[in-house]
């Protein structure tokens, strides 16, 4: 059987991976074209294609995969699996493959269709979470469900946790069903949907915390927004400086990030939002709307990652400030 693999991020790599072990190389895998990454603005290739050279398929990287229809229609493809390409196929290339295109999501369509769906997941403080394989049709993450899968999001679970277990997951679950949905024993359900919830592209001001919610929500908001754009707050750091005989005060906004927290336990004296609060291990917690947040690492600008004791051992003034939006 010839398929032809579409895919971008790690996500689609790991899927890849999977299908290659178990015996589906694909005749053609078709990715993102390279792109400058990183502060130095590097020319990378997306993870896809790192994995497909490793296995040395075919590669293609178009800007548009609309571009390359023809080489598609000549290579005959039994099957087109995609795995987070990141582009919509046309409906002239849906057409192409006797047994359709099949897509890999991280959610239970119809919830959480789009863009951000293993984020959302975690800020969402549900339970569970799962991946959903579609006969992809024109529209985004709508087609009807061939096949899905479900798992419970654990307590402490981050976005790159769950996401890399979700892909595992997702390509298990691809390999199991190829072979019944061509010989015609699976028939795919149409979602439901009244069901349907979208998600959003994930913006830096995303990460930006507010105080005034709980901090159940703070919680979720730093382990769905690691590793990026990292969950965020200001510390307006006042600054004295000496000109001549005079004392001047100013003050310094400073980036904080919130690398990892836990909600605190237990009964806690209601502070001002924001407000940085000691604690009984010589640790630091935070005020929220409703409770107090243990932060249990953080970092500010052009400083490495730390743990409160050795932060507040540099910058004992942290304790009592109002953390800022």
């Amino acid at each position: 059987m010839k398929i032809i693999f579409l895919g971008t991020s790690k996500f689609g790599s790991i899927i890849l991976e999977k299908m290659a072990n178990s015996g589906y190389s694909p005749a053609l895998v078709i990715t993102a074209p390279d792109k400058p990454s990183g502060r130095k603005q590097i020319v990378t290739p997306p993870p896809v294609k790192i994995t497909a050279g490793h296995y040395e398929f075919k590669i293609n990287q178009p800007e548009r995969v609309r571009h390359i229809e023809t080489e598609i229609r000549n290579a005959k493809p039994d099957l087109i699996v995609t795995a987070a390409y990141g582009q919509i196929l046309p409906q002239e290339i849906l057409d192409i493959p006797q047994f359709g295109c099949l897509n890999v999501h991280p959610s239970l369509l119809p919830k959480y269709r789009g863009a951000s769906p293993v984020q959302h997941a975690i800020l969402s403080g549900g339970k569970e979470t799962g991946v959903t394989i579609i006969l992809m049709d024109a529209i985004m993450d709508h087609g009807p469900i061939v096949a899905q899968k479900k798992t419970v999001i654990g307590s402490n679970e981050n976005f790159p946790e769950l996401h890399d277990r979700l892909a595992r997951l997702g390509g298990e679950l691809l390999v199991d069903i190829i072979p019944d949905w061509v010989n015609g024993g699976i028939k795919a359900q149409r979602q439901n949907e009244t069901e349907a919830t979208y998600t959003t592209i994930i913006k830096k001001e995303s990460g930006l915390i507010d105080w005034a919610k709980p901090a159940e929500e703070i919680e979720r908001q730093v382990r769905a927004f690691n590793p990026w754009p990292g969950t965020y707050t200001f510390w307006e750091k006042k600054i004295f400086k000496v000109k001549g005989k005079k004392s001047l005060a100013e003050t310094r906004r400073i980036y904080v990030k919130i690398l990892a927290a836990e909600v605190t336990k237990g009964k806690t004296v209601q502070k001002k939002n924001g407000e940085v609060l000691p604690t009984k291990v010589k640790e630091l917690a935070v005020q929220t709307g409703r409770g107090q947040l243990n932060i249990l690492k953080l970092q500010i600008e052009g400083k490495k990652p730390a743990d409160p004791r050795d932060f507040l051992a540099g910058h004992a003034d942290f304790i009592g400030v109002i953390l800022k939006k």
